[in-house]
């Protein structure tokens, strides 16, 4: 992806959301030709020169110092996670080949086995996932949650990939536009860590061009952290469920998270959990014995 056109676009669609009276500035009187801020007013709220913030709108964030960035945070309001998007973007236009090396997300397809022990090990849904949406591992209740995601022959299953391709995803996902804004969110912000990721790229290219919903909002520019949240669905044996997550970061395998699905105790949720794991359960022991060789 080129930076200087994910620079541009990022700071201008920040700006543009931004009117003179949200940020302290007098409102001007006439009419205004373009949307939100002018250049001169966020130089002016993040104390640089019109010329110097302009250089930075044209997407050059080459050599910029860390307080200019925390400056330009502050006048464009930006949250959480969009100052992190801001600063990843100046990493990645400052960034060496030997840095670009080092900051390569782990290797798709594969996670330790003690990272399969402790998936095992949890009695909720819990599963395993890149930066880039691919489901690495699962346990076994979580391979029963996410069937319908699974369902699909395309190796590591995706949910940014059936979210937006597989139309059974609008009945999966109760809340789909909030999950699209989400996905798109944090893929985004994916793309500002890891620029350089050819698998990243392609799946953006191939939602790109087959998804009108993706498309509309990847030109928005929106980043997202994924930490906690609510998430409901419809599944196919259970009926809706009504979830909270966490999502953890691997420390030791570098852009992989690792996320647990839990349900209010004495809920209808938990209760419909507690039938998804019997019905796995039985699925999966029916699985094993028609895989066991016949000894007669």
């Amino acid at each position: 992806m080129d930076n200087r056109t994910e620079v541009r676009d990022f700071l201008t669609s920040r700006r543009a959301r931004l009117a003179p009276d949200q940020v302290g500035l007098p409102a001007p009187g006439g009419t205004r030709r373009v949307a939100g801020l002018r250049r001169g007013e966020v130089a002016l709220l993040a104390g640089v020169s019109v010329e110097y913030y302009t250089r930075l709108e044209r997407g050059s964030l080459r050599g910029v110092s860390e307080s200019v960035l925390e400056s330009l945070s502050r006048a464009l309001h930006l949250d959480e996670a969009e100052r992190g998007h801001l600063f990843d973007l100046a990493r990645a236009a400052n960034a060496t080949a030997s840095t670009v090396r080092s900051r390569r997300p782990a290797s798709a397809g594969r996670i330790r086995p003690s990272v399969q022990r402790v998936l095992d090990a949890v009695t909720a849904p819990a599963w395993v996932r890149s930066g880039r949406s691919d489901i690495l591992a699962m346990n076994l209740l979580g391979r029963a949650l996410y069937s319908p995601v699974l369902d699909s022959p395309i190796r590591p299953a995706n949910t940014a990939r059936f979210l937006f391709l597989d139309p059974r995803s609008a009945s999966f996902y109760l809340d789909w536009q909030q999950t699209a804004d989400e996905v798109v969110g944090i893929l985004r912000a994916e793309a500002g860590r890891n620029p350089h990721d050819r698998g990243l790229t392609s799946l953006i290219g191939e939602l790109s061009t087959r998804s009108e919903e993706f498309r509309v909002r990847w030109a928005q520019h929106d980043v997202r952290l994924h930490r906690t949240g609510r998430k409901r669905l419809h599944h196919p044996v259970v009926g809706d469920l009504d979830l909270s997550y966490e999502a953890m970061e691997l420390k030791a395998d570098a852009g992989l998270s690792l996320i647990v699905y839990t349900a209010e105790p004495a809920s209808p949720t938990h209760d419909a959990l507690s039938l998804l794991a019997s019905w796995a359960a039985t699925a999966d022991n029916q699985a094993s014995t028609a895989a066991e060789p016949d000894r007669s």
